[in-house]
């Protein structure tokens, strides 16, 4: 049965989206404004349960591509990540029963809402990364070993690109981010179209709930003048890391990606520790000391202490005072797959994967 999205959720959404994100997906308070000014032109958006997906039925499985960097420099435009999947269906000759995000972390969790909102389609209560991640083999479709291509991809410049084909998903990866690189390292892109069976089977499920009730716990923590790192950890059952002040930040945005690391130094019981937290897009591995103590794909946030709200690898900055929490992973990603295609040694660290949840 199709639900309707109501306006009020779309800052829960949001919000909790942004924490989910670990660092990356995109600041989603552009998104935000666009989705609320469609609302206000009249534009509903409907939310479709996985399960009420039929066998047959094609879904499009939408996200921003691009460096953090660059989203936070460039305003975005819903109609482009609209056109990326009219531009798929043109291509595949027949219409998408459904959209949903590839990620649902940060600005991509309300990607698909911008393109419904245009489309007049529902939006899946699904992803395929339960968090999010910057490399196209880092999904759970991927871990399923289902198919890579096609891909559109549409810029600002009126630019549209196809991949008709690719030999593997490292090579989709490859070739995608290049040509994402060339139009300025920020695209609408469509991924390989999904069957309804495909997302049943292989998608991370009901996490537009997960997003919009982990926000809804942070603003209602806010509200009340409680500690919304706290409500943070006791609703999604995390850990803290670390607690502590910014001290140091180097990034760079190179091939298409925002890659570096961060410096905390520890306030309160972390007093004399320091912590540092190295990224590609999102939160990758935490050093304590120089000692690895959490890691992909256990969820790595960075929150602001007082407000609760989760911040950047694009945003993060001197003084800061921030904590550091982890929150367990979807578990098709601490699989032996999972953890192949997502764990340390997928960012380039010759880490065993330990969860600070084991």
């Amino acid at each position: 049965m199709l639900q309707e999205f109501p306006e009020e959720n779309i800052e829960s959404l949001a919000t909790g989206a942004w924490i989910l994100g670990t660092g990356g997906g995109g600041n989603p308070y552009l998104s935000t404004l666009n989705l609320r000014r469609l609302y206000a032109e009249g534009a509903r958006v409907q939310v479709l349960q996985p399960e009420e997906l039929a066998d047959d039925d094609m879904v499009a499985v939408v996200s921003g591509m691009g460096a953090p960097l660059v989203g936070q420099e460039r305003l975005k435009d819903p109609r482009h990540m609209a056109r990326a999947v009219e531009l798929m269906e043109d291509y595949l000759g027949r219409p998408f029963r459904a959209i949903m995000a590839l990620e649902i972390g940060g600005a991509n969790a309300l990607s698909p809402f911008l393109a419904a909102a245009l489309l007049g389609r529902p939006v899946v209560n699904a992803d395929c990364m339960g968090r999010a991640y910057p490399e196209a083999q880092m999904t759970s479709f991927a871990i399923g070993g289902l198919s890579m291509f096609p891909l559109s991809l549409v810029d600002v410049r009126d630019n549209e690109v196809i991949v008709t084909r690719a030999e593997s998903w490292k090579w989709m990866e490859k070739v995608s981010r290049a040509v994402c690189t060339a139009v300025g390292s920020t695209a609408a892109t469509c991924k390989a179209p999904r069957t309804g069976r495909e997302v049943k089977d292989w998608g991370i499920h009901h996490t537009i709930t997960q997003a919009t009730e982990l926000g809804r716990v942070v603003l209602e923590a806010r509200a009340r003048h409680d500690d919304p790192v706290a409500a943070v950890l006791d609703h999604a059952k995390g850990k803290q890391i670390f607690r502590g002040k910014i001290v140091d930040v180097d990034r760079t945005t190179t091939g298409g990606f925002l890659r570096g690391k961060t410096v905390i130094e520890g306030i309160d019981a972390d007093r004399g520790a320091t912590l540092e937290l190295a990224f590609q897009n999102e939160w990758a591995v935490a050093f304590r000391n120089g000692a690895p103590v959490a890691m992909t794909p256990d969820l790595l946030c960075l929150l602001d202490s007082v407000s609760g709200s989760a911040i950047g690898t694009e945003s993060v900055r001197y003084g800061q005072r921030v904590s550091v929490v982890a929150l367990p992973a979807p578990e098709i990603l601490t699989t032996p797959a999972g953890v192949a295609a997502v764990g340390p040694r997928a960012f380039g660290y010759d880490i065993d994967f330990k969860s600070v949840f084991k």
